[in-house]
């Protein structure tokens, strides 16, 4: 009889791996657990203190709970080289990136599955809410495809966008077809150590941080104006008329508004902020709807409906496109039609995808709010397959 394949879970110490990891063990696989710490620096985070040490003994437990071997791999230098100095040098830029699809391109399915391999790991699985499944393509080869999870609330397969075919090859998301409350339920009717622990929240292995103080480890503030832009600058302007245009956003001057106080560094500040501006004086919050870092000016426009946060199109440039399925990428002049998100956990928009040779514009059904260069656009087909991604270019 031919052995089952030894598999790698990656036990982060929350439920949601624990719970991988039980389901592969009672399904006969041979399993084994490999915790990964990926950051040692505390300045900027919020509890003080990396709390990996607590995770790590409570992935430990949950380990001899299941009955599985347990180890451990120091990633921090691949974790700082790969995801944050990217994360750096993209707020250096006015851009704002998004380092937990970073961590999964870079980390956890690259170095981590790696560091599984050199243990004796066929896959690598995690406790992502999404499913995968394949197909055999006409050349006789095995796709992959990646889809949505089945808990609409939870669906993580957003963080997963830039995953290529040979990283899908390994890996494996055991939960994917359960919900939030089944995995919990699961967990304690198991009486696993991490059953009521708190999903983790901030980055990726960082945590909870203030963002400011966190950025100034490598990027110096330096103060400059906040400009107010009124709705009536833009009355009587004329729309765009191009694709292109539609996908350019607005660039501020600081004549076009009213200064109305000062930030610490445009490279702070993302759109569509409200907090942390330290403005007061009007009846909606304000928010940050453009900034302009050769100028260090952050410029705001007050509520929610503010014309500035709103545009129907965007631009991922050519080099930045990337096809989950490269079978289905769009060649010039191409078009087609899917459904995306900008951000994770926004619900998914109706989107013409069109492909030029200056990159691929996404055109919405709907004006889009706060579009942000440096994000990740995901776009999807109808059964949520999630098909292909890009940085955000304007």
């Amino acid at each position: 009889m031919k052995p089952k394949p030894r598999i790698c879970i990656g036990l982060s110490g929350g439920v949601d791996s624990s719970v991988a990891a039980l389901l592969l063990k009672r399904q006969g696989y041979d399993v084994f657990a490999l915790f990964m710490q990926n950051w040692h620096d505390i300045t900027g985070t919020l509890h003080g203190e990396c709390e990996w040490e607590e995770e790590r003994e409570i992935a430990e437990m949950v380990a001899r709970k299941i009955g599985i071997p347990f180890h451990f791999v120091d990633l921090s230098d691949k974790y700082r080289q790969r995801v944050v100095d990217y994360m750096f040098s993209e707020y250096s830029k006015g851009r704002t990136p998004n380092p937990d699809v970073l961590c999964n391109r870079e980390i956890k399915f690259d170095a981590f599955w790696e560091a599984a391999q050199a243990l004796g790991a066929d896959y690598v699985a995690t406790g992502h809410y999404c499913r995968k499944d394949s197909f055999t393509a006409p050349d006789g080869s095995t796709m992959y495809r990646i889809l949505a999870g089945s808990d609409p609330n939870k669906d993580q397969s957003y963080f997963l966008c830039q995953l290529s075919q040979a990283q899908l090859a390994t890996a494996l998301f055991p939960i994917g077809d359960l919900t939030k409350p089944e995995v919990r339920r699961i967990a304690r009717e198991a009486e696993l150590p991490s059953a009521e622990k708190k999903d983790s929240q901030g980055i990726c292995f960082v945590g909870k941080v203030d963002l400011p103080v966190f950025l100034q480890q490598q990027i110096a503030s330096k103060e400059g104006d906040i400009v107010e832009i009124f709705r009536d600058w833009y009355a009587g302007r004329p729309g765009p008329a191009t694709l292109q245009e539609m996908a350019e956003p607005i660039r501020y001057r600081r004549e076009d508004g009213k200064v109305i106080g000062r930030h610490i560094g445009a490279q702070y500040y993302t759109i569509g902020q409200h907090k942390g501006l330290g403005i007061g004086g009007h009846a909606e919050p304000a928010f940050v709807i453009a900034n302009d870092m050769e100028e260090n000016i952050i410029f705001v426009g007050e509520g929610h409906g503010h014309p500035g946060l709103w545009r129907r199109a965007l631009r991922i440039r050519p080099d930045e496109v990337h096809w989950i399925r490269p079978d289905l990428a769009l060649s010039p002049g191409e078009t087609c039609r899917y459904t995306a998100r900008i951000r994770y956990r926004q619900p998914l928009q109706g989107v013409g995808l069109h492909c030029q040779d200056d990159g691929l514009f996404l055109l919405f059904d709907e004006p889009q709010r706060g579009i942000t260069p440096g994000q990740f656009a995901v776009w999807y087909a109808p059964d949520g397959e999630m098909v292909g991604s890009g940085v955000i270019d304007a």
